[in-house]
């Protein structure tokens, strides 16, 4: 099963150009801390862009943030970027004779909507403030 890094990806960005807001921005310098190519973080920084979080200028290392750190959501971050945005999936393909099989799907379906409401629910209510003071907290006892 292949897990996506994106949404961890998306708020890395966001935190590097709070952090090193006076440094180098550039996707390549993004890139490097991220340890992935500057395509996939050209590629966020686009959904980023489009969901209205960051101010880009195409050829200028000069992105900024469109909103308040404290008034950016986890949630939002997640809404913003390009990916599947279901949280937890159930297997299509069971047995319709078995009585596990042919109930499964329906089942889950309905545990799995209240466990997605709680987790979206919480995931609103972390700040982009939140996670980059935890990281600066974080670098300070090191």
């Amino acid at each position: 099963m292949k897990y996506s890094h994106k949404l961890s990806d998306a708020i890395h960005i966001l935190a590097y150009l709070i952090i090193y807001k006076d440094g180098d921005l550039s996707s390549k310098a993004i890139a490097a801390s991220i340890e992935a190519n500057a395509s996939v973080v050209r590629n966020l920084m686009s959904d980023l862009r489009k969901a209205g979080l960051i101010n880009t200028q195409p050829g200028s290392a000069t992105t900024t943030l469109n909103v308040m750190p404290n008034k950016i959501s986890i949630l939002s971050v997640y809404q913003a970027i390009n990916m599947d945005h279901d949280l937890l999936h159930i297997d299509p393909k069971t047995n319709p004779q078995c009585i596990v099989g042919g109930n499964i799907q329906d089942t889950l379906n309905m545990y799995y909507a209240d466990i997605e409401e709680s987790a979206f629910q919480r995931m609103n209510e972390i700040t982009l403030q939140d996670i980059t003071d935890d990281i600066l907290a974080r670098q300070a006892t090191k």
